[in-house]
């Protein structure tokens, strides 16, 4: 699985690195991406989800139901 948010479909950017003397050369901005397991009581069981850091507050905020909602309506998840 590639490295995407899987609620708030963040994924890898590109851009420059540069240097003291102003060289620059591409590389890639990665997402703080974590692995974790949510309970969700509406179906009564554990799921693992590949999470950003902004997707973890997210789901603190609104809740694993209604994120997970959303994702499925966005295309993000495919089957839950």
């Amino acid at each position: 699985m590639s490295r995407v948010c899987q609620i708030t479909g963040k994924k890898a950017m590109g851009g420059n690195s540069v240097s003291h003397s102003k060289r620059r050369v591409k590389r890639t901005f990665s997402i703080n991406l974590f692995k974790r397991n949510f309970y969700w009581p509406e179906e009564d069981r554990w799921i693992r989800l590949n999470v950003s850091a902004a997707g973890l507050r997210l789901i603190n905020k609104k809740g694993l139901n209604a994120c997970l909602k959303n994702a499925t309506a966005e295309g993000l998840i495919k089957n839950v």
